[in-house]
C-alpha cells in the first residue's frame, strides 16, 4: 500500500466510471472557457495510450517530506513551494494560476490542478540549488524507477562519484527528482498526472 504519483491516459482521464476523471475534466475545462483558454481536450500519452509500448509514470510516494520541505523553505519562495507541490493533479498545461475544485479523493478534501511548466520552473532551481545530478538520475518511462533508484543504491553510488548538497539527504532528493520528472513527463507525453 501506499500513495503513488502516476501519469494517466485519455481513457482514464476523460473516463466516468471508478477511477474515471471525467467530473475532474469537466469542471477543468468549464474553467479554461472562464479564463478564455482552450479546453484540454486531448490527453497523448505515451505510446498513443498504450502504457506497454511507450511507458508510463509511476513513482511510490512514502519517505519523510521533512528534509525535501526544508530544503524548499530555504531555496524557494512560500509562492514557488505552492507551486511546486501543493497540487493533487498536474496538467501539461500552462495555469498561471491554479484550479481548484470540490472533488474530493481518498486523500484530500478538494483537487487542485497545477500546470506543468509552473510546477517545472521551482523543480529546476530546487535542483540546481542542491546540485542534484539530473544527468544520472533516471528519467522515467517505467514502474517505480527513480523509487527504486533511490531505495536500491544507484543514488548511493552516484552520491560517492557526486557528492553534494543533495547527497546529504537522500529522501530530500528523492522528491526534489520526483516532482523534477513528473513535470517533465507530463509536458513531453502531454497526460496529467495524478496520485493514486
Amino acid at each position: 500500500m501506499g500513495v503513488y504519483l502516476v501519469s494517466i491516459d485519455e481513457r482514464e482521464w476523460f473516463g466516468e466510471e471508478e477511477g474515471g476523471h471525467a467530473d475532474v475534466a469537466s469542471a477543468l475545462n468549464e474553467e479554461l472557457g472562464r479564463r478564455g483558454l482552450p479546453p484540454y481536450a486531448s490527453v497523448r500519452g505515451p505510446g498513443a495510450g498504450a502504457p506497454a509500448a511507450g511507458g508510463w509514470f509511476e513513482e511510490k510516494v512514502s519517505p519523510s517530506m521533512q528534509g525535501f520541505e526544508a530544503w524548499c523553505r530555504t531555496h524557494l519562495t512560500e509562492a514557488e513551494r505552492d507551486t511546486l507541490y501543493g497540487w493533487t493533479v498536474l496538467v501539461p498545461l500552462s495555469l498561471e494560476e491554479r484550479v481548484q475544485l470540490p472533488f474530493g479523493s481518498g486523500y484530500w478534501d478538494e483537487t487542485v490542478i497545477a500546470g506543468a511548466p509552473q510546477v517545472l520552473a521551482p523543480a529546476e532551481r530546487l535542483a540546481a540549488a542542491v546540485g542534484l545530478p539530473v544527468d544520472l538520475i533516471p528519467a522515467t518511462g517505467g514502474n517505480l524507477e527513480l523509487t527504486f533508484w533511490f531505495s536500491e543504491g544507484g543514488a548511493s553510488k552516484a552520491a560517492e562519484s557526486r557528492p553534494g548538497p543533495w547527497s546529504e539527504d537522500l529522501d530530500a532528493a528523492f522528491y526534489t527528482a520526483v516532482y523534477l520528472r513528473a513535470a517533465q513527463y507530463s509536458l513531453h507525453h502531454g497526460c496529467p498526472m495524478v496520485y493514486s
